[in-house]
């Protein structure tokens, strides 16, 4: 079940790129990001509720200019459903709590799972290795 989030309250927190992102289904262009290129160890959160999705352990460099990652923390996280969007077929994937847009997961992943959840840095609130103790968002 996802959470109900105040669409005006999402406007004043959220910067207009992660709004447009999280609640319109948008995509930041590729290298732009601000997680691309993370390589500090930590977790990744959704933006919108906070969340832990991903970890830096199962994040790869995929040369498509997206943070990457080979798995989630837990599959219950995530949903993933089918996009027909842009003339193509492809798989969206959003966070289970709130229903936060995320990105989109690819079959041409590394082992040991071959896929590649392809996710807007926009979307993530990254929190370093350590910094666990710090409160998530409600």
């Amino acid at each position: 079940m996802t959470a109900r989030i105040d669409k005006e309250e999402l406007r004043r927190r959220l910067s207009p790129l992660q709004y447009q992102v999280t609640q319109e289904a948008g995509t930041e262009r590729a290298f732009t990001g601000a997680y691309w290129d993370n390589h500090d160890e930590g977790a990744y959160r959704c933006v919108v509720c906070g969340e832990v999705l991903f970890r830096s352990a199962e994040k790869y460099d995929s040369r498509s200019g997206w943070p990457s990652f080979w798995d989630v923390v837990d599959k219950s996280k995530v949903i993933t459903r089918a996009d027909r969007t842009l003339g193509m077929t492809r798989t969206e994937v959003e966070c289970a709590n709130c229903g936060a847009h995320l990105g989109h997961l690819f079959d041409d992943g590394p082992n040991p799972t071959g896929l590649r959840y392809c996710i807007n840095s926009a979307s993530l609130d990254f929190m370093p290795a350590g910094a666990e103790a710090r409160p998530e968002r409600s």
